[in-house]
């Protein structure tokens, strides 16, 4: 089940890669765009891509779907994984709060157990693991497991390191460093 949900995921994000090749637009751009008209219905709403900007039905489809996951369900998904762990929150906060300063074209989504983290390419993610630590799964190929940088353990191939983090002051200058160069190669 695991493998269909990170297959499910890579989908997605192939696809959210594509949209501007594919669609003219990134998917903030469609989002936007969409947050403008007021449709009844998913299937209106597709209808409308389709026919007044030549979308196809699939990328018409997955916009509209991810259109619909306004910012009260996406913190719902946020919430929900912090239940029982409310004292790991403010180190997600701080997380956000320093990757946001890296870039505009950050898409940040979040899903059941964890909070990925996109450029063209899914970057970084942040994970509740436990109730006492956050795991901070980055992408960083080639580079040796160093320090607190280890491998990427649970997270498998959606990652190639992991930085643990129990405390706010573990969200120090060489964990922004990590997620900068992660950042960085993710183009």
């Amino acid at each position: 089940m695991n493998q269909k949900v990170d297959d499910m995921d890579k989908a997605l994000q192939t696809m959210i890669e594509n949209m501007p090749e594919k669609t003219g637009k990134k998917l903030e751009e469609w989002i936007q765009l969409l947050g403008k008209e007021n449709f009844e219905k998913h299937s209106m709403a597709v209808n409308f891509l389709k026919t007044e900007h030549g979308v196809t039905h699939g990328f018409a489809n997955t916009i509209v779907t991810l259109s619909k996951g306004n910012n009260d369900s996406l913190d719902d998904l946020v919430s929900n994984q912090y239940i029982g762990k409310e004292l790991l929150k403010p180190i997600y906060e701080m997380l956000l709060c320093e990757i946001k300063k890296l870039g505009e074209d950050i898409v940040i989504t979040p899903k059941k157990g964890s909070v990925s983290l996109i450029r063209k390419r899914q970057f970084a993610l942040i994970k509740p693991a436990t109730k006492t630590r956050i795991d901070l799964g980055l992408k960083l190929k080639g580079i040796e497991v160093q320090g607190r940088l280890e491998d990427s353990g649970p997270f498998g191939t959606m990652c190639t390191h992991r930085i643990q983090l129990k405390s706010l002051s573990d969200v120090d200058s060489e964990v922004i460093n990590w997620i900068s160069k992660a950042y960085a190669t993710s183009v």
